[in-house]
């Protein structure tokens, strides 16, 4: 099962690619392209780039999915002779089925008000609120929660419930954040994405694999036209884009096991260690730091911390001299050595997991001493 699962970031790659050029041209021809934001965001330089890549990496994952769970829901005996080896998966995979209906709907529901929001800003508080409806209703109707071994200590499910749907709007907010600069939130979720993948394919939760595949696969194909190979980015994800890939991610951190037996009862490779619960927080880290600290920033300031500005972690390093895709590049490499760190958590010894809590902490620490040593006054809005 593991080729079938890899064999899907071609599949993702194959439909992102091709329809990403497709939505740049249509982009274009609509003049469906970066706008101004809602009052008061302060915003780089206009530049007539179309924001509608969001569209690719969504039906980049939606589109096979739709198709597989179809496949799957009407029996799974057509599935299965495409690919022999999900034949003795069937049972599991049908028991992901309607589960995974609810997380298509959910991502539709989020891509449909991202479109919305790209062409006529609907305001901080709609959208807030539209993730924290999808995120209980996914996390009440899926059963899918963080941290269940609190629930003995405090009477009931409800502290794990309430934990998971911050995380999942949390991480749906870091993304959208990080779509700040030219490649950067589609390279750091591609990133992060496969240290998950790993995860999940080590502990045979296919269904999740295969979802982390597609969206692999798509961020790649949207990539092409989006990291700043040569000069900028030629399209945009917009909020179409990166509410899916922050929901998507969240959601499939809650669903994947980090220690513990895999679903079938058997000891899960990944490892036994309770700690293992905190590889989502090793992994996204960075993306983490960002949201945190833009937040404290703009909160510092008086400001809403949901009103977009100049003063992400991206561009702060700019301010201290680099260029933009060297920001982008450096984002990268300390969202990958974070997330090497996370994938063996569960399998340590516990002294080994506090020193890499402590690793993870001290990247973390370097990086804020780095920028406040060098930043002679408080950021401001300047680029």
């Amino acid at each position: 099962m593991t080729w079938p699962c890899l064999a899907l970031m071609l599949v993702g790659f194959a439909v992102s690619w091709p329809l990403t050029a497709c939505m740049r041209a249509m982009g274009r021809r609509l003049g469906a392209l970066d706008g101004p934001g809602i009052a008061g965001q302060v915003k780089a330089a206009p530049r007539r780039v179309p924001n509608t890549g969001g569209v690719a990496i969504f039906l980049g994952v939606a589109a096979p999915l739709t198709i597989a769970l179809a496949l799957v829901l009407t029996g799974g005996d057509r599935l299965a002779e495409i690919v022999p080896a999900l034949r003795t998966h069937l049972p599991g995979l049908r028991s992901s089925a309607w589960p995974g209906v609810g997380l298509l709907a959910s991502l539709a529901v989020l891509h449909l008000m991202g479109l919305i929001d790209d062409r006529r800003p609907l305001g901080a508080l709609p959208k807030l609120l539209v993730m924290l409806v999808l995120a209980a209703v996914m996390v009440t109707w899926t059963d899918s929660r963080l941290l269940t071994l609190l629930d003995a200590r405090v009477g009931g499910s409800w502290l794990s419930i309430v934990l998971t749907v911050l995380w999942i709007v949390i991480v749906t907010n870091a993304f959208n954040f990080l779509d700040n600069m030219d490649g950067l939130s589609a390279g750091i979720a591609a990133i992060a994405a496969v240290f998950f993948l790993v995860a999940t394919l080590v502990n045979g939760q296919w269904f999740i694999a295969a979802c982390l595949a597609l969206l692999v696969g798509s961020l790649l194909g949207f990539l092409c036209f989006n990291f700043p190979w040569r000069g900028s980015a030629t399209i945009f994800m917009g909020d179409g884009g990166s509410l899916v890939v922050g929901f998507l991610m969240a959601f499939l951190t809650v669903r994947t096991t980090y220690f513990g037996a895999t679903p079938t009862g058997e000891p899960s490779p990944l490892g036994s260690g309770w700690y293992g619960i905190f590889m989502p927080l090793v992994v996204l880290a960075i993306p983490l730091y960002d949201f945190c600290s833009v937040t404290l920033i703009r909160l510092s300031q008086g400001k809403s911390p949901f009103v977009g500005d100049l003063q992400h972690f991206s561009h702060r390093l700019v301010r201290h001299g680099l260029s933009k895709r060297a920001a982008v590049v450096i984002i990268y490499g300390c969202t990958a050595v974070t997330s090497i760190s996370g994938v063996s958590l569960a399998r340590l010894e516990g002294w080994q997991a506090v020193l890499v809590g402590v690793q993870t902490l001290l990247v973390l620490l370097v990086l804020a001493l780095y920028e406040w040593a060098r930043d002679p006054q408080p950021p401001g809005n300047g680029p």
